[in-house]
């Protein structure tokens, strides 16, 4: 997986999950650009009803120790993907409202 990718991290101790952009991957650790999966749908539904956002994404980062095991967000059999559900609920990219979030509205995800 590069920087850019769209990926879910398991952590454990305590055992939590994340998606969002990888920014970097390192002997250290997990650098990562998302939120805790379970804000996610709440996070999508500000966007359709295009009211202010209160919840947002934050730059993350999970020493390697901690990180279980990571995988890229994609379709499993007829499951959908963390950025297929966005585009089913909100009707845009999750890339694009990633790069709004980070202040780039062009260029790469990184």
């Amino acid at each position: 997986m590069d920087a850019g990718s769209l990926v879910l991290v398991h952590l454990h101790s305590p055992k939590e999950k994340y998606w969002g952009v990888l920014k970097a991957l390192s002997p250290a650790g997990v650098t990562l650009r998302g939120l805790d999966v379970a804000l996610f749908d709440d996070w999508a539904r500000q966007y359709r009803a295009g009211v202010e956002a209160e919840l947002g994404v934050a730059t993350l980062f999970f020493p390697l120790h901690r990180v279980e095991k990571m995988f890229e967000d994609a379709r499993v059999g007829t499951v959908a993907a963390y950025h297929e559900r966005f585009y089913e609920m909100v009707g845009r990219d999750v890339r694009d409202v990633l790069r709004l979030e980070a202040g780039r509205p062009e260029g790469p995800l990184q």
